[in-house]
């Protein structure tokens, strides 16, 4: 039986899984997709917000070109976090379910059974986009996710929203010479996009060459063409693609699957200690954004790198209690 089973293989996950081996604990990390999926998976060209050294983790020096890494450096910092600490991973292994069994638990995956005597969830939220729920949505031209900017060379794209994905996107592929439209539900840019870019969208939106309809939304998408609802009424625009960056969520249904208790209200936020991370469910844990329900802006990287301190001090505690 193992000491410990990891849901998940981002930063996260890879900061329990070297707080583990350096207290001589068992672990295993099982992934559903690549090393740092939900990393691998944000734009080619992304920058990070916060500096290289708030995204270490286990105290290995993360060095970048420039004080704030982009995705090619985490990716790499990462990997190299994962293989030099010959990190027990298992990737594109799903788990699907667990249940108690010896004192700890039976965790069933896509490819094999375990017993860990504790669990840590430390999925993040990138995996589950927030839905529009209007008609056309389900079209292949609407995009959930954005990767890279030359494929939408001389399209007419929409972009929804207004947080750092929506302008990093609606301003690279404006740059690639995609004709650009912005729909934002607020009268203004969030004022969470990144200092040095935020001026950026600003003075394009100024000069008209990328346009916004604020106080809109987007209310139906067609092949050729989609309807917004602005404060002067429903208008129709022409449109290749729809960029339908609206945000993520964490997986809930995962979360119900694993017993975690969610609160009531709308932001769904998971019952644990914050001192410990343990769930009402003795010896299964949370770590990472997970832990803030839908307000995915409550933990980050550098904020929550501390969980796997948390977490592995509670499992030693409880270990010599016994």
């Amino acid at each position: 039986m193992l000491d410990l089973f990891i849901i998940g293989g981002g930063p996260i996950g890879l900061a329990c899984a070297l707080e583990a081996k350096k207290a001589g604990l068992t672990y295993l990390i099982a992934e559903k997709g690549t090393l740092v999926n939900s990393l691998y998976n944000y734009p080619a060209g992304m920058t990070f917000f916060s500096t290289s050294e708030k995204l270490e983790i286990g105290g290995v020096p993360f060095v970048s070109n420039s004080i704030k890494p982009t995705r090619s450096e985490s990716l790499e910092y990462y990997r190299r976090v994962a293989t030099s600490n010959e990190l027990n991973i298992h990737l594109f292994e799903t788990v699907l379910n667990n249940q108690p069994k010896n004192g700890g638990y039976e965790i069933t995956t896509s490819k094999a059974v375990y017993e860990a005597k504790n669990i840590i969830i430390a999925t993040g939220f990138y995996d589950v986009p927030v839905k529009m729920n209007i008609p056309g949505e389900d079209l292949p031209k609407v995009r959930h996710y954005y990767k890279d900017p030359s494929f939408y060379t001389m399209q007419k794209v929409l972009v929804v929203g207004a947080s750092n994905s929506s302008v990093d996107a609606a301003l690279e592929t404006f740059r690639k010479g995609a004709e650009v439209t912005m729909v934002v539900r607020k009268n203004d840019i969030s004022d969470r996009v990144k200092y040095w870019v935020r001026p950026d969208i600003i003075n394009r939106i100024k000069e008209g060459t990328i346009k916004v309809y604020y106080q809109s939304n987007l209310s139906a998408v067609r092949e050729f063409e989609v309807d917004i609802q602005t404060p002067e009424g429903l208008i129709t625009i022409p449109n290749d693609f729809v960029l339908a960056l609206t945000g993520y969520q964490p997986n809930f249904d995962f979360l119900k699957t694993m017993g975690i208790v969610l609160s009531a209200d709308e932001k769904l936020l998971p019952a644990y200690d914050p001192q410990t991370m343990e769930t009402s469910r003795k010896g299964i844990y949370l770590a990472g954004v997970v832990c803030g329900g839908m307000d995915t802006h409550l933990w980050f990287i550098e904020n929550s790198r501390v969980h796997a301190e948390q977490i592995i001090s509670n499992i030693i505690q409880n270990t010599e209690k016994v």
